[in-house]
C-alpha cells in the first residue's frame, strides 16, 4: 500500500510539471526570491484553499490547546491586541492600553462600532466575561494560571462601554501576550456550560471571517465578514482541508487543489523545483520533543530518564528526519527567542554512559539483550499522532537507538483528537507511557502552564514534572519585569528542567512552506508567526 501510494505521489507531480501553470517557472538548482502576485489583479471574491494537519477539536480560544483549533480560531476570533512578525504588540479590539507606575492597573480603550458575527454590538463587558470565565473553576480552561499571579487572580472591571481595566496583585511580565487572548460574546454564553455549548461548534467572533460550515473529518469553510471592524479581507472564503498525511497534503498541493503546504523535510528538493511555487524558509517558536511521563515507576527513577537522553543520538535525527533542516535541541525554548539559553544540561550520545547508569538502578542486561529488573524488562510505549511522517520515522529511529542500550520501545499511532484525549485527560496517573509531540510557544517566555506543579493533572504539564525549585523560579519569572533580569531567571530554570530530564529535547525545525504563486498580500521574508500572519491582506489572482 505504501508503494503504490509513492508512485502516486511521483505521478501526480509529473503531471503537474508538464500540464502546470502557463507561466510555468524553469527548474530551479536553488531557492529564488518569491514572485508575489500584483493586487490590481487580485479576484476580491477569491477562494484560498488550506490544508490541516488534524481534526479540529473545538472552535473556543478559552477551552481549546491544539494548534489545528488555534488556526481556524485565529480568523473568527479577535482579542484586544494581536503581534506582527517580528512578535511586537499593536492594537485589535483595543485601539490604545496603558499602565499604572507600579505596573499594576492596565486600562484597554476599546474600538467603538465593533460588532459580533450575528450583528450584535460589542463592548467592554464581553472582555470581561471572556477572563472571568477562564478563571472559572466550573470552565476547562487550560489557560487559567495565565491569569492567577501566586495564587491570587487577575481583576477585570468595565468602566464604561469601551473601557476595561485589568488590576494586578502585583507586576506581571507576561500580561500582555495573555491579554491578547480571543474575546467571546458574552449576550450567547452567560449563564451556559461552556464546557458542553453548542457554541464550541457553532462559534460567533469579532475576526476577519466567520463560521460558514465545519464538516468532521473533511473541511471547515469561513467566509469574509463583512462588518469586520479592520480592514476589509481581500479573501471571500477560505477553506480547510482536514489531511492528516503529509504525503497526502503533498498530492493535493501538487495537483492544485490547496494553495499552500508545508515541506516535508524529505521533500524539500522537490519543492525548489515545483512550478508556480514560492518557497518560503523561517526559524519559528517551537520544539519536538519525547515527553516522559513521571507518574509511571519506570520514569519516576532519574537515571533511566538520564540513561534515554545519552542514548539518543540527536544529530542522527536532525540528518535523518529533518535532511538538515533544522538543529538539535537541548533546552525548553526556542534560540529565536530572547530568553533562550544554552547553558543547560546537555546529554552527549553515549550509549556506555547509557547502560552504567542503568545498571546504577541495578538494572541487568537478560539474555534477549534488553536491561530488567526484578523480572520486568525495562519496556515503554510512545504514542504519536498519525499522519506526522517525521515523528514517526523519529520513533523509529528513537527505538533502534534504544534497543542499542538495552531498552524496549514499542510505538502507537493515535489519531491526533484521540491522543489529546488521553494527555489532557483529568485523571492521575495518565494513560500514556511516554509521547512524541512538539510545542508551539507563546511569544513571552512564561511556560508556567508546561512545567509548574500546580498544572497536573488539569494543565498542560501532563507529564506530571515535579521540582520546589523550578516552581520557584517559574513564578519569579512571571512577577520579574526586567527583561535582562528575566532572562538569568529562565537561564537557571532551563538548567533545572534539563538536568531534572523530564523530556528528551529531540530537535528545532526550520519550517519550509510552499505556497501557490496565485496567492498574494504575504510578505516575502515571514517571521515566526508565518506566511498567513495578517490573513486580510492575503488575495488569489483571478
Amino acid at each position: 500500500m505504501k508503494n503504490h501510494g509513492l508512485k502516486f505521489i511521483v505521478c501526480v507531480i509529473l503531471l503537474f510539471f508538464c500540464f502546470g501553470c502557463v507561466n510555468q517557472v524553469k527548474l530551479k538548482a536553488e531557492k529564488q526570491s518569491p514572485r508575489l502576485p500584483s493586487l490590481a489583479n487580485a479576484d476580491l471574491n477569491g477562494t484560498l484553499n488550506l490544508a490541516l494537519g488534524g481534526e479540529v477539536s473545538i472552535l473556543n480560544p478559552i477551552l481549546s490547546s491544539d494548534s489545528t483549533s488555534s488556526a481556524i480560531e485565529g480568523v473568527i476570533f479577535s482579542g484586544m491586541l494581536r503581534f506582527d512578525k517580528y512578535l511586537q504588540p499593536k492594537p485589535d479590539l483595543a485601539e490604545r492600553w496603558t499602565t499604572s507606575p507600579d505596573g499594576k492597573i492596565w486600562t484597554f480603550y476599546l474600538k467603538k462600532n465593533v460588532f459580533w458575527h450575528d450583528g450584535h454590538a460589542f463592548d467592554a463587558q464581553d472582555v470581561k466575561f471572556t477572563f472571568d470565565a477562564i478563571l472559572n473553576p466550573k470552565v476547562n480552561s487550560v489557560r487559567r494560571s495565565d491569569y492567577i499571579i501566586d495564587g491570587v487572580p487577575i481583576k477585570f472591571e468595565v468602566v464604561d462601554q469601551s473601557t476595561l481595566r485589568a488590576i494586578l496583585p502585583k507586576p506581571f511580565a507576561p500580561f500582555l501576550p495573555n491579554a491578547a487572548m480571543g474575546i467571546l460574546p458574552e449576550h450567547l454564553l452567560a449563564g451556559k456550560d461552556l464546557n458542553r455549548a453548542d457554541f464550541n461548534r457553532n462559534p460567533i467572533g469579532t475576526g476577519p471571517f466567520k463560521l460558514q460550515e465545519w464538516r468532521p473529518g473533511n473541511f471547515v469553510v469561513v467566509e469574509r465578514n463583512d462588518q469586520y471592524f479592520g480592514k476589509r479581507p481581500r479573501l471571500k472564503k477560505i477553506i480547510y482541508k482536514i489531511i492528516p498525511d503529509e504525503n497526502s497534503r503533498l498530492v493535493v498541493y501538487a495537483a492544485g487543489e490547496i494553495d499552500a503546504v508545508d515541506i516535508p523535510p524529505k521533500d524539500y528538493g522537490r519543492a525548489l523545483t515545483l512550478p508556480c511555487t514560492n518557497v518560503f524558509e523561517y526559524e519559528t517558536l517551537l520544539y519536538t520533543y519525547l515527553g516522559l511521563n513521571l507518574a509511571n515507576p519506570i520514569f519516576s527513577d532519574i537515571n533511566v530518564r538520564r540513561a534515554l537522553s545519552h542514548a539518543v543520538n540527536k544529530a542522527q535525527l536532525v540528518a535523518l528526519v529533518l535532511k538538515g533542516q533544522g538543529l538539535p535541541a537541548n533546552s525548553p525554548n526556542a534560540p529565536v527567542s530572547w530568553a533562550y539559553s544554552n547553558a543547560v544540561v546537555k546529554y552527549a550520545y553515549d550509549p556506555a554512559q547509557s547502560r552504567r547508569l542503568l545498571e546504577k538502578s541495578e538494572y541487568k542486561i537478560g539474555t534477549d539483550g534488553y536491561y530488567a529488573k526484578n523480572g520486568k524488562r525495562l519496556e515503554f510505549t510512545v504514542v504519536i499522532n498519525q499522519g506526522n511522517k517525521e515523528r514517526q520515522q523519529a520513533a523509529i529511529i528513537l527505538q533502534q537507538q534504544f534497543k542499542q542500550v538495552g531498552v524496549k520501545m514499542n510505538i502507537q499511532v493515535l489519531e491526533w483528537s484521540a491522543l489529546l484525549r488521553i494527555v489532557n485527560a483529568p485523571a492521575d496517573p495518565k494513560n500514556f507511557d511516554a509521547v512524541l509531540m512538539g510545542w508551539s510557544l507563546g511569544i513571552d517566555p512564561d511556560s508556567y502552564s508546561l512545567w509548574h506543579s500546580s498544572q497536573y493533572p488539569r494543565g498542560l504539564n501532563f507529564i506530571k514534572y515535579r521540582n520546589p525549585q523550578a516552581d520557584k523560579l517559574l513564578e519569579a519569572g512571571r512577577t520579574e519585569l526586567s527583561q535582562a533580569k528575566r532572562r538569568a531567571i529562565y537561564a537557571k530554570l532551563y538548567r533545572q528542567i534539563t538536568d531534572d530530564a523530564p523530556y528528551i529535547f529531540l530537535w528545532y525545525p526550520t519550517v519550509v512552506s510552499a505556497v501557490s504563486q496565485r496567492v498574494g498580500g504575504i510578505d516575502p521574508n515571514p517571521g515566526p508567526a508565518g506566511v498567513f500572519l495578517d490573513v486580510e491582506d492575503v488575495f488569489v489572482v483571478k
